[in-house]
Order: C-alpha cells, then structure tokens, then sequence
C-alpha cells in the first residue's frame, strides 16, 4: 500500500516498460495533464511517493497521487513520441 487516499492501479505495461529500461521515470504534473518521463527530465522529489519496480523507481508526485485511479501507458506515450523524435533509443 502507498501513502495516497486510495492504492493505485498499474498498468501491466507500464510496470514491464519501468523494470525492462535500466532507469527512474517520474510521473509529474505536465500542462497536458499526468505525465510519466524519465527521472533524468524530472527529478524526484522528497515528497514524491515511490514505487520499486524491479531494480528501477516510479517516483509519483503526490500532488498527481490525489487525483488519479490508475497509472496508464498513455501517462507515458508523450515522453516515448519525444524520444522518437529526437531519435533516442533507449528511453
């Protein structure tokens, strides 16, 4: 259980993309709502409640912990489009 007002739900696929990447990923507070990008283009905060996953981190804002259900692969596809773009391979 996580220190939120609910447990939160993960998607099968988000939890498999965080293990399998070698690296942190932070869901923060973005203009286009929830977002999930690397720890590296959003440092974690104190605050931030954490979630292993494998060897790697899910760092969730807690401000965002209030107000979703379920974190969604969708949370991640603006960051994995930005990587495409900029032609990263392993984001």
């Amino acid at each position: 259980m996580i220190d939120t007002p609910r447990e939160l739900k993960i998607e099968t696929e988000v939890e498999d993309f965080i293990r399998n990447s070698k690296k942190d990923y932070r869901l923060c507070t973005t203009c286009g709502g929830p977002a999930i990008v690397s720890a590296d283009m959003s440092t974690p905060k104190d605050s931030d409640i954490k979630m292993k996953m494998g060897d790697n981190t899910l760092h969730i804002s807690k401000v965002q912990a209030k107000y979703i259900r379920q974190i969604e692969m969708r949370m991640l596809r603006g960051y994995l489009n930005y990587c495409k773009r900029k032609g990263i391979e392993e984001c």
